[in-house]
């Protein structure tokens, strides 16, 4: 009995180490099976016919969608003709790919077959241990996966047909009610072809309607509307297309640009007309081409999704017009959703960083034409007959001449022997309470002087922050604390010259012995302004044992950035602006593609104002189109910066601030004369420059006028004249003493204003003699 029962064992025992071998046997033949597949399904099909590279020698492109103006009409159309009929068909569906249903009555019966996941073998549904070991459940295992495999392919390419078939659709259903007046044309960069996919309007000229054309060269038209492209045909053809959108125009140039870098050879060659773009495009390889290409059409389209869905900051809608639900861009490729919502995330992203280029660029042209504001301002105040008297003052301690200070320094806060033993911090708050104290005392001087002279403005405090101080400290006064005097601060506006001569005569007279310094340096012509072309006076005075200061403003300097000229003073400060001559440096190594991708950022800002569209007054939206000029400038498009200065300085002559001899307009000017010259219009470039002679003489004439005046005012004094008689070179052979003339003259001058508007500065002296 122990014999058999051990022979049984044994048995049972051999039966079951072969039932193991044959598992691990099976199971490493199913393993290879699996490998050969997956190896399989990522090697490269060598043997596969390659897609067709098309005519041109691309393989798959792009395919841009937009509308045009019909010729037949005019742009916008006017109420009634449409105008809503596209804005009702804008739906979310035209932003956003909705998923479809397999349910769906298009969807055939072997197709949902072909979808339909097979049931698992008995073998995977059983859970014990050696339940799947027999050799046909593992064949019944291998089977499943494979149709298993074979359903998911056939899910992904069902979804995917399926996007594309409701893309078409969508596509049609756009194109069956185009308003009157437009027409809605695609580009297709594999074969190189313009073609109309919507139906000619009632009042299409079908004579001269362009439905097709294989594209030879193109450039910027001359469209006053800048929405125009010229194309020259292979054929020989040549036609002009208005979009309906400015963006449209810039898109579809650059994919032209693009695409035209190469010929059917695939060998590098030169646009018909020689141009920085081409240049540029030519010294990139056909991978960094292709890259560019998808990149800028793919942030083009974003840009123009989030202008349709109102989801740019600071526009109130929809913006732009109706034509804009017709942009679109399609990629001719089979990425699947993962793709594109990774994409979608790089697109943003981009954007993102594209758009802060674009806003410092924006703030750089704003703070240089700011500059240029202040420099013309102060040209025509040293105008001011009374100027040459308030040049040849002497500040008090003011040593200053380049507009700056440092630890030269000569007034500053007193240092207590309290303060020895405390942290900077802590001194800094000292400092700050003392301020405080000070304050009251510095209210009232405020107002007795605006309630004597009628000031323009008047704002006390309020009391500088401690950590400021410190930054400021350790900025300016090498850490210095005390050299900080601006704890307690006031700031007065005054209306001009005489207005703040006056100020520091009463000042003089009703509290000289309290003031410890009077910084007139910026407003010395020989001296450089504060940066960022600021200038103003500044008065020092001790109220209880701390310095204050008083900011005296000039009206006509302080209406140019208001309160705000600070951060102006502080935004030069940091970028250095004052070592740009021209605002349109800042773009210099730039390369192509972030040139093209910040006019799309450009026009996103300009989105809601068509160039036809702007007015005079819109002075934010004519900054952005200024720094787009730049922009064009920079980037080659010489056609459409020609159409924007023009524009730009029609605008400008029409406004009553400006009008034609203002100096806004003369840099304007400049641009133009240039950008013409690049253009080869000779002609019309020497016409422009005869305008900016005529207003250089314009400049040089009021100042010879304003030295006529003084003059005058000198020969009122017989003793000078007999002067000047006996010794008339004199002038010429001493420049001293023409300037001492001048400032006498200049005096004289003050003097005859000083009876008449300010007499009660003569009881005040009075008043300050007696008490002495």
């Amino acid at each position: 009995v122990y014999l058999c029962f051990y022979s049984c064992s044994c048995f049972k025992i051999s039966l079951l180490f072969h039932s193991i071998h044959s598992l691990i046997i099976s199971s490493l033949k199913v393993l290879t099976i699996k490998m050969k597949d997956t190896v399989k399904n990522h090697a490269p099909e060598e043997a596969a016919p390659k897609e067709s590279a098309g005519k041109f020698g691309y393989g798959k492109g792009k395919t841009l969608i937009a509308a045009f103006v019909d010729p037949a009409y005019s742009w916008p159309p006017a109420d009634g003709q449409g105008k809503n009929a596209i804005e009702l068909q804008a739906t979310a569906e035209l932003l956003n790919d909705g998923e479809e249903d397999d349910n769906d009555e298009s969807t055939t019966n072997s197709e949902r077959e072909a979808m339909k996941m097979p049931d698992k073998p008995p073998s995977l549904r059983k859970h014990g241990i050696f339940s799947c070991c027999r050799s046909a459940d593992l064949h019944a295992v291998s089977e499943y996966e494979q149709k298993k495999k074979q359903v998911i392919a056939s899910r992904k390419e069902y979804k995917a047909r399926k996007k594309s078939l409701t893309r078409e659709k969508r596509r049609k259903n756009r194109l069956k009610n185009v308003p009157e007046g437009i027409l809605v044309y695609s580009l297709d960069t594999t074969t190189h072809t313009i073609e109309l996919i919507s139906e000619p309007s009632n009042n299409t000229n079908l004579d001269t309607l362009v439905r097709s054309i294989v594209v030879a060269s193109s450039s910027p038209s001359n469209d006053s509307s800048r929405r125009g492209i010229d194309i020259i045909g292979v054929d020989g053809r040549k036609t002009t297309f208005v979009a309906c959108e400015q963006r449209t125009s810039i898109s579809w140039m650059e994919a032209i640009d693009l695409m035209l870098v190469n010929n059917q050879n695939g060998e590098k060659k030169l646009l018909e007309k020689q141009n920085s773009r081409a240049l540029a495009l030519e010294s990139l390889n056909q991978a960094e081409r292709d890259q560019f290409e998808s990149q800028y059409l793919s942030l083009a389209a974003y840009s123009n999704k989030l202008i349709r869905a109102g989801a740019i900051p600071g526009q109130k809608g929809k913006g732009s017009g109706d034509g804009g639900i017709y942009y679109s861009v399609n990629f001719q490729s089979d990425e699947g959703d993962v793709y594109e919502e990774e994409a979608l995330e790089s697109i943003a992203k981009r954007r993102a960083v594209i758009k802060d280029s674009w806003d410092f660029y924006r703030m750089i042209c704003s703070l240089l034409r700011d500059r240029r504001k202040y420099d013309e301002v102060f040209r025509k105040m040293e105008l001011d007959p009374v100027y040459a008297y308030l040049n040849s003052m002497t500040g008090l301690n003011d040593p200053v001449e380049d507009g700056t200070e440092g630890i030269e320094k000569e007034i500053g806060q007193k240092e207590r022997k309290e303060h020895r033993k405390l942290s900077r911090t802590l001194v800094a708050e000292a400092l700050v309470k003392q301020a405080e104290a000070a304050l009251p005392s510095l209210v009232e001087i405020c107002k007795a002087l605006a309630g004597s002279l009628g000031m323009e403005e008047v704002g006390v405090g309020p009391i500088k922050d401690p950590q400021a101080a410190i930054r400021k400290a350790d900025k300016k006064y090498k850490g210095d604390l005390y050299k900080v005097t601006d704890y307690c601060r006031a700031l007065v506006v005054v209306k001009d010259f005489p207005s703040l001569l006056a100020l520091l005569e009463l000042a003089r007279d009703s509290f000289g012995p309290l003031i410890r310094r009077v910084k007139l340096s910026t407003l010395k012509a020989d001296n450089k302004s504060l940066q960022g072309g600021y200038r103003d006076c500044k008065i020092n005075l001790e109220l209880k044992d701390h310095i204050c200061e008083i900011q005296v403003h000039l009206w006509s300097m302080w209406t140019i950035c208001g309160i705000d000229g600070f951060r102006h003073y502080r935004h030069c400060l940091e970028y250095s602006t004052d070592t740009f001559v021209d605002p349109f440096d800042a773009l210099e190594g730039l390369d192509r593609k972030t040139m093209a991708e910040l006019i799309v950022m450009a026009e996103e800002a300009i989105a809601e104002t068509p160039l036809e569209k702007l007015e005079w007054y819109q002075e934010k939206i004519i900054l952005d189109y200024f720094a787009e000029v730049g922009l064009f400038i920079k980037h080659g498009l010489n056609e459409w910066a020609e159409l924007t200065l023009r524009t730009l300085i029609k605008l400008r002559c029409e406004s009553a601030d400006i009008g034609p001899d203002h100096h806004e307009t003369y840099v304007l000017n400049r641009y133009l004369e240039q950008v013409l010259r690049q253009l080869g219009k000779e002609k019309e470039a020497s016409v422009v420059a005869k305008d900016i002679l005529r207003a250089e003489k314009l400049r040089k004439s009021e100042k010879e006028t304003a030295e006529r005046s003084m003059w005058n005012q000198l020969l009122c004094s017989p003793s000078n004249a007999y002067e000047m008689i006996a010794d008339p070179n004199k002038q010429e052979r001493e420049e001293e003493e023409k300037i001492r003339k001048e400032v006498k003259a200049s005096k004289r001058q003050w003097r005859k204003i000083r009876q008449e508007r300010f007499s009660f500065l003569d009881s005040a002296q009075a008043q300050q003699g007696a008490s002495r």
